[in-house]
């Protein structure tokens, strides 16, 4: 069956559609949340978030894509919509503006969006009860998948959106120093998780000494929950269930080689035998020059050039997050 056609004359034809899992689109809120994150800026964020999305609308999804790169929003371009009238900026400052006054059509048939704040400074320091009025909101709406493109970095911000998703999709690049920041990334993220469990623990103080540079200072979550084990076997065997869903999502960018494309099972690796927690390798995008052209004209490249080597990697990983969707699959949990 062919997905619906796209509504522009200068579309190009779509690939045949990912198959979804039954019953997905039959929940009363977000089925999946997907947040899309990484260790700097310039790896490819945005590009995976806006394409992904339309990979899951043309699979049937009813998707909404939510501009969360507070002081860089720059998702609408990536989608070729024009600049929204309303943004985030209007939802989190005003009591009167509604989340769906602020959702826009992209165009996309199933694929709707939230554009960024277009005021930087303003946006970036976010304060907790907007973040939370945001969360709300966003939580309650009846899509299939609420996919959150973030922005750069470690800041508490983007990691609680990035916690209060069911997929945590970290993007690296195959170079070393995005990898580490990778691994950077991932360590604040399941160290901000920690603050958000610490007080249930009875494990504060052992948190706060984890979060500290002092020599001595626990390194690694292996460290982190060997010692709370050491503290309190059973709140460390309590600790260590709950944790289990901290599970990040691998998505290697820009594959120029082979070994490029076996990036993510080193990662993956390297993670669970350093850190001791468990890590998916979700696929690997090709570099391609049929990308950056695609982004110059202001169009996403599933759409400008579905056949191209980067397009089919990203249907690829589309077609691995269904899959782990789908009932039955070890990734699959009722919300």
């Amino acid at each position: 069956m062919k997905p619906a056609p796209v509504p522009s004359a200068s579309v190009s034809p779509t690939p045949s559609p990912i198959p979804g899992p039954p019953g997905l689109s039959k929940r009363a809120r977000p089925r999946r949340v997907i947040a899309v994150g990484g260790g700097k800026g310039g790896i490819g964020k945005t590009l995976v978030s806006a394409n992904l999305g339309i990979a899951l609308a043309q699979a049937g999804m009813r998707v909404l894509l939510v501009d969360v790169d507070l002081g860089g929003a720059n998702l609408h371009t990536c989608l070729g919509v024009g600049q929204p009238n309303a943004t985030l900026s209007d939802f989190v400052r005003s009591s009167k503006v509604q989340i769906e006054d602020i959702i826009i059509p992209t165009g996309v048939p199933q694929l709707s969006l939230i554009a960024g704040a277009q005021d930087a400074l303003d946006a970036a320091n976010l304060k907790y009860a907007q973040k939370q009025k945001l969360q709300r909101a966003l939580m309650a709406q009846q899509v299939d998948y609420l996919l959150l493109d973030l922005g750069a970095g470690t800041s508490f911000n983007t990691l609680d959106f990035f916690l209060m998703a069911d997929h945590g999709v970290l993007v690296v690049l195959p170079e070393p120093t995005a990898v580490e920041n990778a691994y950077r990334f991932v360590k604040a993220a399941f160290f901000r998780r920690l603050q958000q469990v610490e007080a249930q623990y009875g494990i504060e103080d052992l948190v706060e000494s984890a979060l500290t540079t002092r020599e001595g200072a626990l390194r690694t979550p292996h460290d982190f929950i060997a010692q709370v084990r050491q503290h309190d076997p059973n709140a460390g065997a309590r600790l260590e269930r709950d944790l289990q869903s901290f599970r990040i999502r691998l998505v290697v960018n820009q594959a120029r080689t082979d070994a490029d494309m076996n990036v993510g099972t080193a990662v993956v690796s390297a993670w669970k035998k350093f850190f001791g927690l468990e890590m998916d390798e979700l696929g690997a995008i090709r570099y391609d020059d049929e990308a950056w052209r695609a982004v110059r004209k202001r169009r996403p490249i599933l759409l400008e050039r579905p056949d191209s080597a980067a397009a089919q990697g990203l249907q690829r990983i589309a077609a691995r997050i269904l899959t782990l969707d789908s009932p039955g699959s070890a990734g699959f949990s009722t919300p």
